[in-house]
């Protein structure tokens, strides 16, 4: 799979971070090395995963090829969808309205945690107050 020629996407939800290559192929989807199935064991995230070619109508012609780093499986799950729009849209340009028409796959969001101010417990969160 590796000397054939791909298409490049990058995908960033939360603090996570998705390279991915899609390869003209089978439908198969590697994460980490790892099949799909075995990373992301909610339906939610797998649908979420795959929801870009879905779109499209393009489900069984690509693999991908998916490197993750930071966050959780559910931060990955929005990396890697943003990821592979990005690719399709490297792959063949004229993809890009139907990928940005409804929920907008192509738009990074922007919603990070909240830090933790001096004083308080967390983000928002005070010390319980006493009158006496």
């Amino acid at each position: 799979m590796a000397d054939q020629q791909y298409f490049y996407g990058t995908g960033r939800r939360k603090t996570a971070v998705a390279r991915v290559r899609l390869y003209p192929g089978n439908g198969a989807v590697v994460i980490n090395g790892r099949p799909l199935e075995e990373v992301c064991t909610r339906d939610i995230h797998r649908a979420e995963v795959l929801s870009p070619l879905r779109r499209i109508g393009r489900e069984g012609r690509f693999s991908a090829q998916i490197k993750c780093e930071g966050g959780g499986v559910s931060g990955w799950a929005g990396a890697i969808q943003m990821g592979i729009a990005r690719a399709l849209v490297a792959s063949d340009p004229l993809v890009k309205p139907s990928l940005k028409r409804g929920e907008n796959l192509l738009t990074r969001d922007s919603r990070m945690k909240e830090r933790k101010k001096a004083g308080l417990k967390r983000a928002r969160k005070a010390p319980q107050f006493t009158k006496r």
